[in-house]
């Protein structure tokens, strides 16, 4: 990755080493960094996908972040891919709940949305909002 980019989502998982199994196998992920306290437990981790990147951890730290975050509810995320409808069809092989099939919208994008294994919606689509924020 070139340059780190700017907006990072960020997410907590009761389960996050499962989140991030699932985030790289079913929605093509790599992962950048993972660390995990002496127990195993995932403290930190980054993962890429392009030039994009979303943070993650495990709930139940009682860290000041964890603290904050035992109110909020699910997180919805979105995620550039060229190809949806190939993007969806490793999603639905690695067994991933698909909630919206591939479809083109209104806008222009070709879209398709999943839930993670703790119920974050994920959006996958051709949407380019860098490209559109550009134009105006």
């Amino acid at each position: 990755m070139a340059q780190s980019p700017s907006i990072c989502p960020a997410l907590l998982y009761a389960d996050a080493s499962a989140a991030i199994e699932q985030l790289t196998k079913a929605f093509g992920f790599a992962r950048h960094a993972v660390y995990e306290d002496k127990g195993g437990r995932v403290v930190h981790a980054e993962l890429t996908f392009g030039n994009g990147m979303v943070m993650l951890g495990s709930k139940g730290t009682g860290g000041e972040y964890d603290n904050l975050m035992a109110d909020a509810g699910p997180m919805g995320v979105f995620v550039h891919v060229d190809d949806v409808d190939a993007h969806h069809a490793r999603a639905v092989e690695q067994g991933a709940e698909i909630v919206m099939a591939p479809r083109d919208q209104d806008y222009g994008s070709r879209d398709y949305m999943a839930r993670d294994v703790e119920g974050n919606l994920w959006s996958f689509g051709t949407y380019e909002p860098a490209a559109e924020a550009a134009e105006t």
